[in-house]
């Protein structure tokens, strides 16, 4: 007995989320290696565990898939992009990408709304309302990085910033509840 609900297009476009959300992870660490490598120790933590974030939000995806009687297809993902050339440049770079993935959730949405698919629709929800958290987030790095400067941040400025994030807690207060165990 087939207990797919989901149909086709759904399954198409939640399982490219999935392959998008691995590569948002790959972005993640490969500007958090940059980052570190760079001394913005505080930066790379910060990004090492957005790129564990997105690795929990493919498994979220992943699993209601699954849930709905569907088929994950796990497919080959793109190269990280080029190293930033700066702190700027990487924050910078993190909000397109974070609108992008916003994007890219609100054709779920559409779609989901188009077929009428209510589940879908509700569960899709849940990432529309991390996107805006994801892409203020980046936002208040952008101002906080104006306010020391923006490219031309004096050193002492970079260093309290990278600080700064270092210090933040591990749990950065975002909508997701997910984890890698649990991506309920």
């Amino acid at each position: 007995m087939d207990t797919n609900r989901l149909s086709k297009k759904i399954e198409a476009i939640l399982n490219r989320q999935v392959t998008k959300e691995a590569e948002a992870a790959q972005i993640y660490l490969s500007y958090g290696c940059w980052a570190d490598g760079e001394g913005y120790g505080g930066v790379a933590n910060f990004l090492f565990r957005h790129a564990n974030e997105e690795r929990n939000h493919m498994m979220k995806v992943m699993r209601y898939i699954m849930d709905r009687g569907g088929s994950v297809k796990i497919e080959a993902i793109k190269a990280p992009p080029s190293n930033p050339k700066n702190l700027q440049d990487c924050f910078e770079k993190t909000f397109k990408h974070e609108v992008d993935n916003s994007n890219s959730i609100y054709e779920i949405v559409n779609l989901a709304n188009e077929e009428k698919d209510w589940a879908t629709y509700n569960f899709a929800q849940w990432f529309v309302k991390e996107q805006i958290e994801e892409e203020k987030l980046v936002m208040d790095l952008l101002d906080k990085l104006k306010i020391a400067g923006g490219p031309k941040a004096s050193n002492e400025s970079l260093f309290n910033l990278d600080k700064e994030l270092a210090e933040m807690p591990d749990e950065v207060p975002l909508a997701r509840e997910a984890t890698e165990d649990n991506p309920e």
